[in-house]
């Protein structure tokens, strides 16, 4: 770290407020350890930490709970951690509005207990609402399982402030809900985990509490079932606030089964009379799709569960290897959950051991979907076998832009339409690559599919297309 800069970072927030050296162990990221952390207590004092770093050239990671920072790869180098939670005021509540503007180093819960002051709240319930900071949520376009009914953070963010990488303050937004003037700002931030620079205020709207919550269990003895069990719920007229799917695994990590059968989650809000409707009505509904039993919870059993849930990804196994995110229609949710676990349960089995189906004891994988978004979380296990799941990938059959990427492979790396290698990949060789090369026509013949091939009959076509009946 650069003396120079240290001194201007003591000298903006505080020597009270800079840390190096072993106080900066909380902020290990992946076995890089930040050269110094600074924690701002104003937006001003992040503008002015932002233009001292990018004056001596020093990378910024902006952090708030540090819930979503294992997400993709690590930075190269780990300058100055810009810690956000000492920027944790409430700014303005306007309860007649719906609206309450914030900084955004607050936590989730802290924030939902002064809403909740006034009977309303933020319907955002992220993994870890104890740490994770409105500021981290928003980057991370973080969301839990209620976002079936009320919506992601793009639902719910109408005005933001940002301090760019060169100390620029930038707004976004108002402060009231219909607000149609300009650009659609603040969106462009949510999900860019802080790249586009580091958001200190966020103006988002709120909802009245419900006056009724609950949680509906409803176990199947299979995941199709389950699956068929969720699109009869969306098809109906139930209104649920969340709606997910789990499988076995997925239960046991919740302390809701011994690792069999599969369950439907489904959570209920609103006046007391509709919710004890609802919660009737999915039980009748769901008998004809092979209910085994259903189950409703409120109260403290009601939010541990949810918490529990929230954090699935990372609790379903002592030793978490990989946690994936896939996006599929709603109808595919079940299959490919199905799919997931199958191939985590060959990846954690040695070669000599027989296979088993999905519900025997050894299933390598726990996952659960979100039924209307198509979200669907895989956790995996570490074990032996992923050359084996390779080469099992090599070895089947794949069509179309597959085939045609391996037989580029195999035939010398000859681009489709074009005759010859490929064109390299950096941009500023490409330029120099085009200038030497004549013009060529780049219209997809026969010839033109394998490296070097000048046959015209169309073999390399047939050769790479399904036989047609």
């Amino acid at each position: 770290m650069p003396a120079p800069l240290l001194d201007a970072l003591r000298g903006i927030v505080g020597p009270a407020h800079v840390l190096t050296g072993a106080d900066c162990a909380p902020y290990v990221l992946d076995g890089r350890t930040p050269e110094v952390v600074a924690v701002p207590g104003t937006k001003e004092e992040v503008a002015a930490i932002l233009l001292a770093a990018a004056e001596a050239n020093t990378p910024v990671v902006p952090w708030g709970g540090g819930t979503k920072m294992g997400i993709g790869a690590p930075p190269p180098r780990l300058g100055v951690v810009l810690m956000l939670k000492r920027m944790n005021r409430l700014l303005e509540h306007e309860p007649g509005d719906l609206t309450a503007t914030v900084e955004t180093g607050i936590t989730l819960s802290a924030l939902q207990g002064e809403l909740g002051k006034r009977g309303q709240w933020l319907s955002l319930d992220p993994a870890h609402a104890d740490k994770a900071t409105l500021g981290g949520v928003l980057s991370s376009n973080a969301a839990g399982p209620r976002r079936h009914l009320y919506g992601s953070c793009r639902d719910l963010l109408i005005g933001v402030t940002v301090i760019t990488a060169a100390g620029a303050t930038v707004k976004g937004g108002g402060k009231v809900v219909k607000n149609v003037a300009g650009y659609d700002l603040p969106k462009l931030f949510i999900g860019a985990f802080g790249t586009l620079g580091v958001i200190v205020e966020a103006t988002v709207k709120l909802r009245p509490r419900p006056d009724a919550d609950r949680l509906v269990i409803a176990r199947f003895a299979r995941l199709k079932e389950a699956g068929a069990a969720a699109r009869a719920v969306m098809a109906s007229d139930l209104l649920p606030s969340a709606l997910d799917l789990l499988d076995g695994e997925a239960l046991r990590a919740l302390g809701q089964g011994s690792g069999d059968g599969a369950a439907l989650l489904m959570g209920v809000d609103g006046i007391p009379e509709q919710v004890e409707w609802q919660c009737a009505e999915v039980e009748r509904l769901l008998r004809p799709q092979a209910l085994v039993d259903a189950r409703v919870l409120d109260g403290d059993e009601r939010d541990a569960t949810w918490r529990a849930r929230s954090g699935l990804g990372h609790g379903a196994f002592p030793d978490t290897a990989a946690v994936m995110r896939w996006t599929v229609l709603p109808a595919q949710v079940a299959d490919v959950m199905e799919q997931g676990a199958a191939a985590a349960q060959r990846a954690r089995r040695p070669a000599s051991r027989p296979r088993r189906g999905l519900g025997g004891p050894r299933r390598g994988g726990s996952g659960g979907g979100r039924a209307r978004g198509g979200g669907v979380r895989r956790c995996r296990g570490r074990g032996r076998g992923a050359e084996r799941m390779a080469d099992a990938r090599a070895r089947r059959g794949r069509s179309g832009p597959h085939r045609i990427r391996a037989a580029r492979r195999e035939g010398g790396g000859a681009r489709v339409g074009r005759s010859g290698p490929f064109a390299p990949h950096h941009a500023a060789d490409q330029v120099a690559a085009r200038s030497e090369r004549p013009f060529e026509s780049r219209a997809l013949r026969g010839r033109n599919l394998g490296h070097g091939s000048r046959d015209s009959d169309g073999a390399p076509r047939r050769a790479l297309d399904p036989p047609r009946p």
